[in-house]
Protein backbone atom coordinates (compact mmCIF):
# COMPACT_ATOMS: atom_id res chain seq x y z
CA UNK A 1 0.00 0.00 0.00
CA UNK A 2 1.37 3.19 -0.80
CA UNK A 3 2.28 5.63 1.86
CA UNK A 4 2.61 9.52 1.49
CA UNK A 5 4.67 11.55 4.04
CA UNK A 6 4.07 15.56 4.16
CA UNK A 7 8.10 16.99 5.60
CA UNK A 8 7.53 20.32 6.96
CA UNK A 9 11.25 21.66 6.65
CA UNK A 10 12.59 24.84 6.13
CA UNK A 11 15.10 26.31 3.31
CA UNK A 12 16.15 29.71 4.65
CA UNK A 13 16.80 29.53 8.50
CA UNK A 14 20.40 28.38 8.62
CA UNK A 15 20.89 24.99 6.24
CA UNK A 16 20.73 22.37 8.77
CA UNK A 17 16.52 21.21 8.47
CA UNK A 18 17.32 21.09 4.64
CA UNK A 19 20.06 19.23 5.08
CA UNK A 20 18.05 16.70 7.48
CA UNK A 21 15.48 16.73 4.82
CA UNK A 22 17.41 15.93 1.91
CA UNK A 23 19.27 12.55 3.94
CA UNK A 24 15.61 11.51 5.09
CA UNK A 25 14.49 12.00 1.08
CA UNK A 26 17.93 9.96 0.07
CA UNK A 27 16.44 7.03 2.46
CA UNK A 28 12.81 7.31 0.74
CA UNK A 29 13.61 7.11 -2.49
CA UNK A 30 14.51 3.52 -2.42
CA UNK A 31 10.88 3.01 -1.37
CA UNK A 32 8.68 2.31 -3.90
CA UNK A 33 5.66 2.69 -2.09
CA UNK A 34 6.42 5.64 -0.49
CA UNK A 35 5.84 9.34 -1.96
CA UNK A 36 6.96 12.22 -0.40
CA UNK A 37 6.28 15.94 -0.20
CA UNK A 38 8.40 18.52 1.21
CA UNK A 39 6.89 22.14 2.24
CA UNK A 40 9.18 25.19 3.65
CA UNK A 41 6.20 26.08 6.49
CA UNK A 42 7.03 29.68 6.56
CA UNK A 43 6.51 29.59 2.46
CA UNK A 44 2.54 28.66 4.12
CA UNK A 45 2.63 31.62 5.91
CA UNK A 46 2.92 33.68 2.18
CA UNK A 47 5.34 35.92 1.67
CA UNK A 48 5.38 38.25 4.92
CA UNK A 49 6.40 35.13 6.94
CA UNK A 50 8.81 33.81 4.14
CA UNK A 51 10.66 37.16 4.35
CA UNK A 52 10.66 36.57 8.19
CA UNK A 53 12.77 33.12 7.81
CA UNK A 54 14.97 34.34 5.13
CA UNK A 55 16.05 37.18 7.85
CA UNK A 56 17.81 34.48 9.92
CA UNK A 57 21.02 34.91 8.16
CA UNK A 58 21.21 38.71 8.78
CA UNK A 59 20.29 38.19 12.38
CA UNK A 60 22.59 35.64 13.19
CA UNK A 61 25.14 37.40 11.69
CA UNK A 62 24.79 41.08 12.62
CA UNK A 63 22.50 40.63 15.86
CA UNK A 64 23.35 37.79 18.07
CA UNK A 65 21.63 39.38 21.23
CA UNK A 66 18.41 40.04 19.10
CA UNK A 67 18.59 36.70 18.30
CA UNK A 68 19.14 35.74 22.07
CA UNK A 69 16.63 37.43 22.88
CA UNK A 70 14.02 36.01 20.24
CA UNK A 71 14.93 32.84 21.49
CA UNK A 72 14.24 33.42 25.17
CA UNK A 73 10.70 34.62 23.90
CA UNK A 74 10.02 31.57 22.15
CA UNK A 75 11.25 29.23 25.46
CA UNK A 76 9.33 31.58 27.86
CA UNK A 77 6.61 31.42 26.14
CA UNK A 78 5.84 29.29 23.13
CA UNK A 79 2.83 29.87 23.14
CA UNK A 80 2.90 32.83 21.83
CA UNK A 81 5.07 31.15 18.54
CA UNK A 82 2.98 28.14 18.20
CA UNK A 83 -0.59 31.16 17.98
CA UNK A 84 0.73 33.30 15.20
CA UNK A 85 1.87 30.98 13.37
CA UNK A 86 -0.83 28.76 13.39
CA UNK A 87 -2.70 31.85 12.42
CA UNK A 88 -0.30 32.32 9.53
CA UNK A 89 -0.04 29.17 8.12
CA UNK A 90 -3.49 27.91 8.98
CA UNK A 91 -5.58 28.34 5.32
CA UNK A 92 -2.74 27.41 3.33
CA UNK A 93 -1.75 24.33 5.30
CA UNK A 94 -5.26 23.04 5.49
CA UNK A 95 -5.36 23.55 1.53
CA UNK A 96 -1.66 22.10 1.16
CA UNK A 97 -3.55 18.71 3.17
CA UNK A 98 -6.73 18.52 0.93
CA UNK A 99 -4.34 18.60 -2.21
CA UNK A 100 -1.63 15.81 -0.69
CA UNK A 101 -3.26 13.79 1.27
CA UNK A 102 -0.43 12.46 3.46
CA UNK A 103 -0.75 9.42 5.49
CA UNK A 104 2.01 10.96 8.13
CA UNK A 105 3.51 14.19 8.53
CA UNK A 106 7.19 14.58 9.79
CA UNK A 107 8.11 18.18 11.10
CA UNK A 108 11.88 19.32 11.43
CA UNK A 109 11.26 22.57 12.21
CA UNK A 110 10.25 23.53 15.91
CA UNK A 111 7.68 26.32 14.74
CA UNK A 112 5.46 24.53 13.02
CA UNK A 113 4.72 21.15 16.07
CA UNK A 114 2.71 23.66 18.39
CA UNK A 115 1.38 25.58 15.61
CA UNK A 116 0.63 22.44 13.21
CA UNK A 117 -0.58 20.74 15.74
CA UNK A 118 -3.21 23.69 17.22
CA UNK A 119 -4.85 23.40 13.51
CA UNK A 120 -4.96 19.49 13.60
CA UNK A 121 -7.30 19.41 16.72
CA UNK A 122 -9.31 22.02 16.12
CA UNK A 123 -10.54 20.37 12.47
CA UNK A 124 -10.17 16.79 14.34
CA UNK A 125 -7.46 15.57 11.52
CA UNK A 126 -6.21 12.18 12.59
CA UNK A 127 -3.13 12.30 10.67
CA UNK A 128 0.21 10.51 12.86
CA UNK A 129 2.19 13.38 13.64
CA UNK A 130 6.17 12.90 14.09
CA UNK A 131 8.68 15.59 15.08
CA UNK A 132 12.35 15.21 14.26
CA UNK A 133 14.53 17.59 16.65
CA UNK A 134 16.84 19.07 14.84
CA UNK A 135 19.32 20.60 17.77
CA UNK A 136 21.57 18.35 19.81
CA UNK A 137 21.07 19.64 23.52
CA UNK A 138 19.74 23.25 24.39
CA UNK A 139 16.38 21.88 23.20
CA UNK A 140 13.60 25.22 23.02
CA UNK A 141 9.76 23.70 24.15
CA UNK A 142 9.13 24.36 20.51
CA UNK A 143 10.41 20.63 19.85
CA UNK A 144 8.12 18.88 22.72
CA UNK A 145 4.74 19.27 22.23
CA UNK A 146 3.44 15.86 23.54
CA UNK A 147 0.47 15.69 21.27
CA UNK A 148 2.91 14.20 18.60
CA UNK A 149 2.67 10.82 18.20
CA UNK A 150 6.83 10.65 18.09
CA UNK A 151 9.29 12.60 19.03
CA UNK A 152 12.82 11.23 17.59
CA UNK A 153 15.48 12.89 19.54
CA UNK A 154 18.87 12.52 17.85
CA UNK A 155 20.74 12.43 21.55
CA UNK A 156 20.08 11.01 25.07
CA UNK A 157 20.51 14.41 26.17
CA UNK A 158 17.95 15.86 24.03
CA UNK A 159 15.35 13.40 25.28
CA UNK A 160 15.96 14.18 28.94
CA UNK A 161 15.28 17.75 28.05
CA UNK A 162 11.94 16.37 26.36
CA UNK A 163 11.17 14.92 29.76
CA UNK A 164 11.83 18.01 31.61
CA UNK A 165 9.18 19.87 29.47
CA UNK A 166 6.42 16.95 30.49
CA UNK A 167 6.80 14.89 27.22
CA UNK A 168 5.64 11.16 28.32
CA UNK A 169 8.81 8.98 27.74
CA UNK A 170 6.53 6.63 25.77
CA UNK A 171 6.37 9.23 22.93
CA UNK A 172 9.97 9.72 22.59
CA UNK A 173 12.83 7.26 21.20
CA UNK A 174 16.59 8.06 20.11
CA UNK A 175 18.26 7.45 17.15
CA UNK A 176 21.08 9.75 16.01
CA UNK A 177 21.36 12.58 13.86
CA UNK A 178 21.42 12.13 10.55
CA UNK A 179 23.59 13.05 8.14
CA UNK A 180 23.42 13.06 4.46
CA UNK A 181 25.13 10.19 2.16
CA UNK A 182 27.75 11.48 0.55
CA UNK A 183 29.16 12.22 4.28
CA UNK A 184 29.24 8.92 4.87
CA UNK A 185 29.95 6.83 1.66
CA UNK A 186 33.29 6.67 2.62
CA UNK A 187 32.80 5.21 6.04
CA UNK A 188 34.40 1.09 5.60
CA UNK A 189 36.83 2.01 2.87
CA UNK A 190 38.67 4.08 4.45
CA UNK A 191 42.72 3.41 4.94
CA UNK A 192 44.06 1.53 7.80
CA UNK A 193 45.82 4.15 9.19
CA UNK A 194 43.55 7.68 9.45
CA UNK A 195 45.82 9.34 11.32
CA UNK A 196 47.71 12.45 10.80
CA UNK A 197 50.97 13.09 10.28
CA UNK A 198 53.35 15.97 11.64
CA UNK A 199 55.82 15.63 7.94
CA UNK A 200 53.09 17.88 5.89
CA UNK A 201 51.40 20.85 6.28
CA UNK A 202 48.26 20.93 8.34
CA UNK A 203 45.46 21.05 6.00
CA UNK A 204 42.56 23.65 7.90
CA UNK A 205 38.97 24.34 7.14
CA UNK A 206 37.43 27.15 8.37
CA UNK A 207 33.34 27.38 7.98
CA UNK A 208 30.93 28.41 10.11
CA UNK A 209 27.26 27.17 8.97
CA UNK A 210 25.27 28.30 5.91
CA UNK A 211 25.02 31.68 6.95
CA UNK A 212 29.22 32.25 6.81
CA UNK A 213 29.06 33.97 10.60
CA UNK A 214 31.88 34.00 13.13
CA UNK A 215 35.51 36.12 13.17
CA UNK A 216 37.05 33.63 10.35
CA UNK A 217 39.91 36.14 8.66
CA UNK A 218 40.68 36.43 12.77
CA UNK A 219 41.34 31.93 13.15
CA UNK A 220 43.26 32.28 9.59
CA UNK A 221 45.46 34.96 10.62
CA UNK A 222 46.54 33.08 13.98
CA UNK A 223 47.00 29.80 12.15
CA UNK A 224 49.08 31.12 9.04
CA UNK A 225 51.48 32.99 11.78
CA UNK A 226 52.37 29.85 13.76
CA UNK A 227 51.78 26.99 11.89
CA UNK A 228 52.97 24.81 8.72
CA UNK A 229 49.28 25.14 7.05
CA UNK A 230 47.35 25.61 4.34
CA UNK A 231 43.42 26.95 4.26
CA UNK A 232 40.18 26.78 3.10
CA UNK A 233 37.24 29.12 4.17
CA UNK A 234 33.93 28.98 3.61
CA UNK A 235 31.86 32.04 3.61
CA UNK A 236 28.59 30.24 2.78
CA UNK A 237 26.10 32.65 1.70
CA UNK A 238 27.48 35.63 3.21
CA UNK A 239 29.01 37.21 0.07
CA UNK A 240 30.23 40.49 1.36
CA UNK A 241 32.56 38.77 3.66
CA UNK A 242 33.49 35.91 0.67
CA UNK A 243 34.96 39.39 -1.00
CA UNK A 244 36.77 40.38 1.91
CA UNK A 245 38.29 37.41 2.58
CA UNK A 246 39.56 37.16 -0.81
CA UNK A 247 41.09 40.45 -0.78
CA UNK A 248 42.76 40.39 2.65
CA UNK A 249 44.75 36.78 1.99
CA UNK A 250 45.21 37.16 -1.59
CA UNK A 251 47.32 40.14 -1.09
CA UNK A 252 49.10 38.93 2.58
CA UNK A 253 49.13 35.48 2.00
CA UNK A 254 49.66 34.50 -1.74
CA UNK A 255 48.52 30.66 -2.30
CA UNK A 256 47.76 30.17 1.37
CA UNK A 257 44.31 30.68 1.53
CA UNK A 258 41.53 29.66 -0.73
CA UNK A 259 37.81 31.21 -0.27
CA UNK A 260 34.40 29.41 -1.02
CA UNK A 261 31.13 30.50 -0.94
CA UNK A 262 28.01 28.66 -0.25
CA UNK A 263 28.89 24.85 -1.27
CA UNK A 264 26.96 21.64 -2.31
CA UNK A 265 29.92 19.23 -2.22
CA UNK A 266 31.45 20.42 1.12
CA UNK A 267 32.46 17.01 2.01
CA UNK A 268 35.58 17.03 -0.30
CA UNK A 269 36.82 19.87 1.67
CA UNK A 270 36.17 17.80 4.83
CA UNK A 271 37.83 14.80 3.44
CA UNK A 272 41.10 16.21 2.61
CA UNK A 273 41.13 18.51 5.57
CA UNK A 274 42.80 17.56 8.97
CA UNK A 275 40.86 19.84 11.26
CA UNK A 276 38.68 21.72 11.36
CA UNK A 277 37.20 25.26 12.72
CA UNK A 278 33.44 25.98 13.32
CA UNK A 279 30.87 27.20 15.34
CA UNK A 280 28.54 24.68 17.22
CA UNK A 281 26.23 24.34 14.40
CA UNK A 282 24.93 20.87 14.83
CA UNK A 283 24.29 20.17 10.81
CA UNK A 284 28.36 20.96 10.27
CA UNK A 285 29.59 19.61 13.63
CA UNK A 286 28.23 16.18 12.65
CA UNK A 287 28.86 16.10 8.80
CA UNK A 288 32.63 17.21 10.30
CA UNK A 289 32.13 14.11 12.73
CA UNK A 290 30.93 11.57 9.85
CA UNK A 291 33.96 12.96 7.74
CA UNK A 292 36.52 12.39 10.39
CA UNK A 293 37.46 15.53 10.83
CA UNK A 294 38.36 16.85 14.58
CA UNK A 295 36.62 19.81 15.42
CA UNK A 296 37.84 23.14 17.03
CA UNK A 297 34.26 24.96 18.10
CA UNK A 298 34.83 28.58 18.13
CA UNK A 299 31.76 30.32 19.11
CA UNK A 300 28.02 29.19 19.11
CA UNK A 301 24.68 31.18 18.41
CA UNK A 302 22.82 31.84 21.54
CA UNK A 303 19.85 29.51 22.48
CA UNK A 304 20.12 26.49 20.41
CA UNK A 305 23.58 26.24 19.94
CA UNK A 306 24.97 26.70 23.26
CA UNK A 307 25.11 23.55 24.48
CA UNK A 308 26.73 22.12 21.79
CA UNK A 309 30.28 22.84 22.25
CA UNK A 310 30.01 20.76 25.54
CA UNK A 311 28.75 18.00 24.02
CA UNK A 312 31.06 17.92 21.24
CA UNK A 313 34.10 17.96 24.10
CA UNK A 314 32.15 15.57 26.13
CA UNK A 315 32.74 13.06 23.95
CA UNK A 316 36.09 13.90 22.18
CA UNK A 317 34.96 14.70 19.23
CA UNK A 318 36.69 17.78 19.34
CA UNK A 319 38.16 20.70 21.66
CA UNK A 320 36.75 24.44 22.89
CA UNK A 321 38.09 27.32 21.81
CA UNK A 322 36.03 30.00 24.39
CA UNK A 323 38.28 32.53 22.92
CA UNK A 324 41.01 33.30 20.09
CA UNK A 325 43.88 34.29 22.53
CA UNK A 326 44.39 30.51 23.35
CA UNK A 327 44.03 28.76 20.06
CA UNK A 328 47.30 29.12 19.09
CA UNK A 329 48.00 26.93 22.72
CA UNK A 330 45.25 24.73 21.37
CA UNK A 331 46.24 23.85 18.10
CA UNK A 332 50.04 23.42 19.85
CA UNK A 333 48.73 20.97 22.33
CA UNK A 334 46.67 19.09 19.38
CA UNK A 335 49.89 18.75 17.96
CA UNK A 336 52.45 17.84 20.67
CA UNK A 337 53.84 14.64 21.02
CA UNK A 338 53.55 13.14 16.95
CA UNK A 339 49.57 14.64 16.78
CA UNK A 340 48.69 12.46 19.76
CA UNK A 341 45.38 14.61 20.80
CA UNK A 342 44.47 15.45 17.66
CA UNK A 343 44.59 11.66 16.67
CA UNK A 344 42.99 10.93 19.86
CA UNK A 345 40.23 12.91 18.99
CA UNK A 346 39.72 10.71 14.92
CA UNK A 347 39.80 7.69 16.65
CA UNK A 348 36.63 8.80 19.00
CA UNK A 349 34.89 10.14 15.98
CA UNK A 350 35.12 6.97 14.21
CA UNK A 351 33.75 5.14 17.19
CA UNK A 352 30.95 7.81 17.85
CA UNK A 353 29.45 7.81 14.49
CA UNK A 354 26.76 6.03 12.99
CA UNK A 355 25.91 5.92 9.20
CA UNK A 356 22.76 4.06 9.37
CA UNK A 357 20.75 7.04 11.40
CA UNK A 358 18.78 8.42 8.61
CA UNK A 359 18.18 5.14 7.55
CA UNK A 360 16.58 3.71 10.92
CA UNK A 361 15.05 7.38 11.25
CA UNK A 362 13.09 6.52 7.75
CA UNK A 363 12.38 2.93 9.03
CA UNK A 364 10.82 4.12 12.38
CA UNK A 365 8.99 7.17 10.90
CA UNK A 366 7.37 4.48 8.10
CA UNK A 367 6.44 1.97 10.97
CA UNK A 368 4.37 4.91 12.59
CA UNK A 369 0.68 3.26 12.30
CA UNK A 370 -2.11 5.09 11.43
CA UNK A 371 -4.90 6.33 13.61
CA UNK A 372 -7.93 5.24 11.31
CA UNK A 373 -9.96 6.91 8.18
CA UNK A 374 -9.03 10.60 8.12
CA UNK A 375 -10.96 13.16 7.39
CA UNK A 376 -10.06 16.50 5.61
CA UNK A 377 -11.89 20.16 5.84
CA UNK A 378 -14.18 21.14 3.66
CA UNK A 379 -13.97 24.73 2.16
CA UNK A 380 -14.30 27.28 3.14
CA UNK A 381 -12.09 27.30 6.03
CA UNK A 382 -13.18 28.39 9.16
CA UNK A 383 -11.00 31.90 10.68
CA UNK A 384 -10.19 32.91 13.87
CA UNK A 385 -12.78 36.04 14.65
CA UNK A 386 -11.42 39.42 13.55
CA UNK A 387 -11.09 40.14 17.08
CA UNK A 388 -9.13 37.41 18.48
CA UNK A 389 -6.76 38.31 15.54
CA UNK A 390 -6.62 41.97 15.97
CA UNK A 391 -5.66 41.01 20.15
CA UNK A 392 -3.16 38.57 19.03
CA UNK A 393 -0.84 40.52 16.44
CA UNK A 394 -1.74 43.58 19.27
CA UNK A 395 0.44 41.60 21.50
CA UNK A 396 3.04 40.84 18.51
CA UNK A 397 3.20 44.29 17.78
CA UNK A 398 4.01 45.30 21.45
CA UNK A 399 6.85 42.37 21.94
CA UNK A 400 8.39 43.11 18.54
CA UNK A 401 8.34 46.89 19.43
CA UNK A 402 9.96 46.16 22.54
CA UNK A 403 12.42 43.87 20.76
CA UNK A 404 13.56 46.85 18.34
CA UNK A 405 13.67 49.40 20.84
CA UNK A 406 16.39 47.07 23.18
CA UNK A 407 18.23 46.67 20.12
CA UNK A 408 18.34 50.06 19.51
CA UNK A 409 19.80 50.99 22.85
CA UNK A 410 22.25 48.27 22.67
CA UNK A 411 23.49 49.49 18.64
CA UNK A 412 23.76 52.93 20.36
CA UNK A 413 25.93 51.75 22.96
CA UNK A 414 28.15 50.16 21.07
CA UNK A 415 28.54 53.04 18.55
CA UNK A 416 29.05 55.10 21.58
CA UNK A 417 31.17 52.65 23.50
CA UNK A 418 34.13 54.43 23.53
CA UNK A 419 32.84 58.21 24.35
CA UNK A 420 31.09 56.43 26.71
CA UNK A 421 34.33 54.77 28.87
CA UNK A 422 36.34 57.90 28.29
CA UNK A 423 33.41 60.02 30.02
CA UNK A 424 33.61 57.43 32.95
CA UNK A 425 37.59 57.71 33.28
CA UNK A 426 37.27 61.16 33.92
CA UNK A 427 34.73 61.02 36.70
CA UNK A 428 36.76 61.64 40.29
CA UNK A 429 34.93 59.74 42.80
CA UNK A 430 35.53 61.42 46.55
CA UNK A 431 38.02 59.32 48.38
CA UNK A 432 36.35 57.67 51.76
CA UNK A 433 37.84 59.59 55.22
CA UNK A 434 39.80 57.70 57.52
Amino acid sequence: MKKTILIISSDFTGHGHKSITESLLEQFENKPDVKVHVIDGFSLGGNAMLRVGKLYGSITRNAKELWKLMWEISFKKPSIINEFTEIAVRESFLKLLVSVKPDLILSVHPNFNGSILNIMSEYNINIPFVTLIADLISISPLWADSRADCIICPTPESKYKCLEFGVPESKLTVIGFPVRSRFIRHIGNETVNCDYSLDKPLQCLIMSGGEGVGNMSRIAKILLNNFNCKIKIIAGRNQILKRRLERTFSENYPGKVEVYGFMQNIQDLMFSSDIAFTRGSPNVAMEAVSCNVPLVITGALPGQEEGNPGYIQKYNLGVICRNLVSLKGIVSELLENGAFKLNQIKKSQREFRNPDVAKKIAEFVLGVESKGEVSFPEMPIKLHSFSEISNKFASLAEITSTLKRIENTRTLIQKNRKRINDGLSKIHLPKKRT
